[in-house]
């Protein structure tokens, strides 16, 4: 039987000591400990919410990234947002034995290229994202309910995963909603939030820099608190070969900076490899569009 339950010892102290956040801005995240969702948190903190952030532990091989979330958590605590965020990390450790995706303990290696290639569908943990929903919005209600507000279910999905994750596209998204509204009283009080639906990785590091700023944080010291890699190894290192390591590293080229988290090797060995790839791919797109248009 898969167990599902409240997670103490992956929360640490992560400010359950508010047992309900009061406030009248109300928000509640999938806070996975990555660069979209962590970027999310501090949007939402910027904006004035109180954040109730939910953590996932489903089997996944990447698992550090449960740490990473907790990591943020207490530093943003310790560094002026202490009452602002209560976090819980919800076990469905049992899934890990019925599902099969690469994504998760027991199933095959994580694929390696591009983030926009047919084999990152690998990656894909079915109906992971339907899961998640169901237990947030559940939560979501329920704030809507004891405080009376409305409540902002907010997430960090973006362009660049809507070609290999169906449930992270807008279609999904909204008969999603649908189905939550017509089975519960009074849903109309929870509404998605979701500021990087129509932008990418880059979008998403460049509002997080702009955030940082506005919250006086040190982005290194945020950004180095997340995991993106589906394959870092037994020290928490990332990997820069995974598709969504690619995808991260291009948006730190992008933006001039240096990815404050440690890769397995260098960031210089990551941002050489990444920077090859993205010609390979690039020349890859141009052929493909001449051989089509020849066709024509």
């Amino acid at each position: 039987m898969t167990k599902l339950y409240l997670d103490d010892e992956a929360n640490n102290h992560d400010v359950n000591e508010h047992p309900r956040l009061s406030g009248d801005k109300q928000a509640v995240i999938s806070l996975s400990g990555g660069m979209d969702s962590s970027t999310v948190l501090l949007r939402l903190l910027r904006e004035g919410y109180q954040v109730t952030a939910i953590s996932f532990d489903y089997g996944q091989k990447h698992s550090i990234e449960l740490q990473r979330a907790a990591e943020l958590v207490e530093y943003l605590n310790e560094n002026g947002y202490k009452g602002r965020i209560r976090r819980q990390c919800i076990s469905m450790i049992g899934l890990k034995e019925m599902i099969s995706s690469n994504l998760i303990d027991g199933g095959d290696d994580v694929p390696e290229g591009h983030y926009e290639e047919d084999n990152m569908k690998d990656t894909v943990v079915p109906n992971r994202n339907k899961m998640f929903s169901s237990i947030i919005q559940s939560i979501a209600l329920s704030i809507a309910n004891e405080t009376g507000c409305e409540v902002k279910i907010a997430m960090g999905i973006h362009a660049g995963d809507h070609a290999i994750y169906p449930d992270c596209r807008q279609e999904f998204r909204d008969a999603d909603y649908v189905a939550f509204v017509q089975g519960n009283w009074d849903a109309e009080k929870v509404t998605y939030y979701t500021p990087y639906l129509d932008g990418d990785k880059y979008d998403i590091l460049k509002d997080g820099e702009l955030c940082c700023e506005y919250l006086e944080l040190d982005f290194d010291e945020v950004y180095k608190r997340t995991n993106t890699s589906y394959k870092p190894d037994m020290l928490g290192r990332s990997d820069y070969k995974s598709a969504s390591s690619v995808e991260r590293i291009e948006a730190f080229i992008k933006l001039g900076r240096k990815d404050p988290v440690e890769y397995i090797g260098s960031w210089d060995i990551a941002k050489e490899h990444v920077e090859k790839l993205l010609i390979k791919h690039q020349n890859l797109v141009e052929v493909t569009e001449e051989m089509n248009s020849n066709e024509e």
